[in-house]
C-alpha cells in the first residue's frame, strides 16, 4: 500500500529537452575515430505541487572511441562512455540516491551478414563509479542487434 519511489511511479513522467552531437573523423587508412555528446533535462514535470513536487535530475553522457575497418566484413571498436546524473528534486525526491559518475569501457563488433544489412554487438563493462546512496548497478550489460542502410 505504500508508494514506491517517486521516479518509479506511473504518471510522475516529465517532458524532457534532449541535446546532442557526433563526430566521426577517418585517421588513417583503417582506422576512425568518433566522439559523441548528450544532454537530457526536465523542462516541464507533472507533480509540481508545493509540497507535492518532483522533478528528475539532469543527465550527461560523454564516448569517445575508435574503429578498425580494414576489413569491411567485420569491424571491431573499442570506446569509453561517462555518464552523470544530477540529484532528483522535490518534496518528493530520493535525492541522496540519485546522483552519480560512471565510466564504461564498451568493446564492440560489427558484422556483415549481408549487404545493406549488419548485425552489432557491444559488452559495456564498468572501470570507474562515484555514485551516492543506495543504487543498482549492473556489473555489465550487453546490446546486441541489426542495421540495415536504406
Amino acid at each position: 500500500g505504500t508508494p514506491l519511489d517517486a521516479s518509479l511511479q506511473a504518471g510522475t513522467g516529465s517532458t524532457d529537452v534532449i541535446v546532442g552531437a557526433y563526430y566521426y573523423r577517418a585517421v588513417s587508412e583503417n582506422f576512425n575515430v568518433f566522439v559523441n555528446g548528450q544532454f537530457q533535462s526536465a523542462v516541464a514535470h507533472k507533480q509540481n505541487q508545493p509540497g507535492n513536487d518532483f522533478r528528475p535530475g539532469n543527465s550527461a553522457t560523454f564516448g569517445a572511441g575508435v574503429r578498425y575497418e580494414a576489413n569491411p566484413n567485420w569491424i571491431p571498436q573499442l570506446q569509453l562512455n561517462l555518464y552523470h546524473k544530477s540529484p532528483d528534486q522535490g518534496a518528493l525526491a530520493d535525492t541522496t540516491d540519485t546522483v552519480g559518475t560512471v565510466a564504461y569501457l564498451s568493446p564492440g563488433l560489427t558484422v556483415q551478414l549481408v549487404q545493406k544489412l549488419d548485425a552489432y554487438g557491444v559488452v559495456q563493462v564498468p572501470i570507474y563509479s562515484n555514485l551516492d546512496g543506495y543504487q543498482l548497478f549492473p556489473r555489465w550489460t550487453a546490446t546486441v542487434g541489426l542495421s540495415y542502410a536504406f
